[in-house]
């Protein structure tokens, strides 16, 4: 198989979460390069340097719901006021390790949100997000 993503943010705020998935995202042959960021607004700081040319433009991004400051839901309104330019094309799943069905209705609900899978990734998670969403 060919590398079919060619960036992949990690959005959580918890570091050993972060360090497992950049693991199974890595050894998943689907995705090349893979970056972790530990808040909704280091996520949108990485944005703005994508827009800046100086960043990787991800195409998918894993986005945990539950983090301090920011969670994933503050994240999301304010990554839909970004420029289209930036946010066209990138493909966001909620990652989570709620099963609360509030989450998952609300989730269904918002535009910029593709798919809604709980925690932990496995490369057979992987896969499937490949064969749904690439």
């Amino acid at each position: 198989m060919s590398k079919l993503v060619n960036c992949v943010l990690l959005i959580d705020d918890d570091k050993a979460t972060n360090f497992f998935n950049e693991r199974v995202v890595t050894k998943h042959e689907g995705f090349q390069q893979v970056n972790t960021v530990q808040s909704g607004m280091a996520a949108l700081e990485y944005l703005s340097a994508v827009e800046d040319n100086t960043a990787a433009k991800p195409d998918l991004i894993f986005l945990d719901i539950n983090m301090p400051a920011m969670n994933g839901w503050e994240f999301l309104t304010e990554f839909s006021k970004l420029d289209q330019e930036v946010t066209q094309g990138i493909k966001v799943i909620l990652l989570s390790t709620s099963s609360n069905p509030d989450d998952v209705r609300e989730s269904a609900k918002n535009h910029s949100v593709d798919d809604f899978i709980n925690k932990p990734l496995s490369l057979g998670l992987l896969d499937n997000v490949l064969k749904d969403h690439f």
